[in-house]
């Protein structure tokens, strides 16, 4: 099936079975004589109108469920990267004043116990920082993946023209 309007009058929409060709379009010009004719043409075509006139009416592709599954996936992992980015930022000027004081570790000066017990304290926060900051690392490169494809969908016909 193919449709057809008419440039003058967008609202009517005439349908003829088979694919846009000349035959196509000498059918719809019947359909639109018929129309003419009987009065229901809400436009006055006095000055003529041929078949290559006619505007075909393409629907838009339906969008399939494996394109919707990677718009939805595509979305979860920016959100993920938004969640970790927080997580990093968050802990990332405690997980710097550990890694300073870990240097205490490596000199020949005296370190008190409270001093090592908190940097023991200390360390599942480094832990938990180098974790999160490679997650996120991670994270990001599978992001750019996803900001392209959400950029794809968010493409408008008109952009791409």
């Amino acid at each position: 099936m193919v449709q057809y309007t008419l440039a003058q009058s967008p609202e009517v929409i005439l349908t003829v079975p088979g694919k846009d060709s000349a035959k196509a379009r000498d059918k719809a010009m019947d359909q639109l004589i018929e129309l003419m004719e009987s009065g229901e043409l809400p436009t006055d075509l006095s000055e003529g109108f041929s078949p290559q006139q006619f505007i075909e009416v393409k629907e838009p592709a339906p969008m399939n469920h494996d394109d919707e599954d990677v718009i939805t996936q595509a979305v979860q992992v920016l959100s993920n990267l938004a969640n970790l980015k927080l997580k990093v930022q968050a802990s990332r000027a405690d997980a710097m004043k550990i890694r300073e004081q870990m240097d205490l570790l490596f000199t020949d000066d005296e370190v008190s116990e409270e001093e090592i017990t908190n940097l023991k304290e200390g360390f599942k926060v480094l832990k938990s920082f180098a974790q999160a900051n490679l997650r996120y690392r991670e994270a990001r490169s599978q992001a750019e993946q996803a900001r392209t494809v959400l950029d794809q969908a968010l493409k408008s016909e008109s952009d791409s023209k």
